[in-house]
C-alpha cells in the first residue's frame, strides 16, 4: 500500500508482555514506513522499559472504560485500518464512531484481527478469510483474519527493514562490556523462560559440567526467569560470586531490557532460551542456537503448536527432543535434558533464518493485504 494511512491498533495485556511486545513492534514498524498509529492499550506500563524512547508516528492511548476519541483526534483522522490484536474485540464506542463516519460519507476502515503466531494447519487455512459482523452499528461489515506464520501462504513474521544492517554492524564486545559482562571466553547462554520443570536440571548441569567442556555464563532476564533461578540457588544450592566452589557456572542478572537491547542479548549469546511469541521470532532472526518454551497450557495444546513449529522449520532430531522435554508439563522422573549440540543447532538456525529472509515480512504482507481490500 503506497498511500500512507492512519492505523488504530487495540491491545489488551494478558500477561508476560508478549502481546504488548508484538503490538509495539508492529506499531513502530508501520510508523517507520510512513504511517501514523494510535496504539490503544489497557496497561502500557511495560512500555516504560520496553520502548523508553517511544517512536515517532506512534501515539499510545489508554484503553479505558470509555475512550476519549476527541482527545485522540478521531474526527480529524479516522482510521484507514483497524487492528484488533489477538481477538481482543475493539471497544464498542470506537466501532460506533467508525460506523457513524462511514454513514456520513467517510470510508470504512479495513478491519483486521491479527491473530497469534502459529505453524498449525488451521492458521494457514484461516489466514485471509473474512468474518462477517452480524450485529451492532457495523453489522454487515467484514472483519479479516490475519495469521502470522512461517510459510509463504501465511501472514509472515515481524521484521524491520533495517534489521540485517543493524545486526551486521552490531558490536558484541561493546554491548557485553556495557552490561559488565567481561568473561567472553565462557559459553554465553541467555535465559528468558517461564518456569519449566527441568530448569533445575539445566542449572545443576551447567553448575557441575558447564556446556561443551566450557564454563557457562548465564545471562538471566528480569522477571519470572530471574525469580526461578534465584529460588533454586538458595542456601542449599548457594552459588557464590566468581564461581567460588562452582567453577563451571556464573550468573549475570540483567535489568529489564528495551526491545532493541533484547535483540542485542540474543545476538551476543551462544545459546538462547526464549519463550512466547515475540522472543521466538527474534531468536530466529538472531540465527543462534535456541530453545523455545511455548506458553504452557494445562490441556497440553501448546505441544501441538510446538511440534508444528519444529516441523515447519525442519528441526533436527536432538533439537526436537530437547524442546519436547523442556516444554513437558509433567515429565517422568527418568527424563533428562539432552546435551545441546551447538554446532549442529547453529547450522540449523542459520538455514532457518535464510529461508525466512527470502519471504516478505509481516508488515509488508499486511500492507499488501490492506491495499487489495480497498
Amino acid at each position: 500500500m503506497n498511500r500512507r494511512g492512519q492505523w488504530d491498533i487495540f491491545c489488551k495485556v494478558i500477561d508476560n508482555f508478549g502481546d504488548i511486545g508484538v503490538c509495539w513492534r508492529l506499531a513502530a514498524d508501520l510508523a517507520g514506513r510512513g504511517n501514523t498509529v494510535r496504539l490503544w492499550i489497557d496497561d502500557a506500563c511495560a512500555l516504560g522499559w520496553m520502548a523508553p524512547a517511544g517512536c515517532e508516528g506512534v501515539r499510545v492511548l489508554p484503553w479505558t472504560a470509555t475512550l476519549d476519541l476527541a482527545a485522540a483526534g478521531f474526527d480529524q483522522r479516522p482510521p484507514d485500518v483497524l487492528i484488533e490484536a489477538f481477538g481482543c474485540e475493539v471497544a464498542p464506542e470506537f466501532i460506533a464512531a467508525c460506523a457513524y463516519q462511514s454513514r456520513a460519507g467517510g470510508q470504512k476502515p479495513i478491519w483486521i484481527n491479527v491473530e497469534y503466531l502459529s505453524a498449525e494447519p488451521y492458521a494457514r487455512r484461516c489466514h485471509g478469510l473474512p468474518s462477517p459482523v452480524q450485529s451492532g452499528p457495523a453489522a454487515g461489515w467484514l472483519k479479516w483474519f490475519f495469521y502470522p506464520g512461517f510459510a509463504e501462504t501465511s501472514g509472515g513474521l515481524l521484521r524491520e527493514p533495517d534489521l540485517a544492517l543493524r545486526q551486521a554492524a552490531f558490536d558484541r564486545g561493546a554491548w557485553l562490556a556495557a552490561h559488565a559482562i567481561s568473561s567472553t571466553e565462557d559459553t554465553l547462554v541467555s535465559l528468558f523462560c517461564y518456569e519449566p520443570r527441568l530448569l533445575m536440571d539445566l542449572l545443576s548441569r551447567f553448575a557441575e559440567r558447564g556446556l561443551g567442556g566450557e564454563p557457562v555464563r548465564l545471562l538471566v532476564t528480569a522477571g519470572r526467569a530471574e525469580k526461578a533461578v534465584k529460588a533454586f540457588f538458595d542456601d542449599k544450592n548457594a552459588l557464590p560470586g566468581n564461581r567460588t566452589g562452582r567453577k563451571q557456572l556464573s550468573i549475570s542478572y540483567l535489568p529489564p531490557l528495551a526491545q532493541m537491547d533484547f535483540d542485542h542479548l540474543l545476538w551476543s549469546c551462544d545459546l538462547n532460551f526464549v519463550r512466547g511469541e515475540d522472543s521466538l521470532v527474534r531468536a530466529l532472526w538472531a540465527a543462534k542456537p535456541f530453545i523455545w518454551q511455548a506458553y504452557p497450557q494445562d490441556d497440553g495444546v501448546h505441544q501441538g503448536k510446538l511440534q508444528a513449529f519444529l516441523d515447519a522449520m525442519d528441526a533436527p532430531l536432538l533439537l526436537r527432543q530437547f524442546h519436547s522435554v523442556w516444554n513437558a508439563r509433567q515429565p517422568a522422573p527418568v527424563v533428562q535434558l539432552p546435551v545441546p549440540d551447538l554446532p549442529a543447532w547453529g547450522a540449523w538456525a542459520l538455514a532457518a533464518r535464510s529461508r525466512l529472509l527470502a519471504q516478505d515480512d509481516l508488515t509488508t504482507r499486511l500492507l499488501e493485504f490492506v491495499a487489495k481490500k480497498r
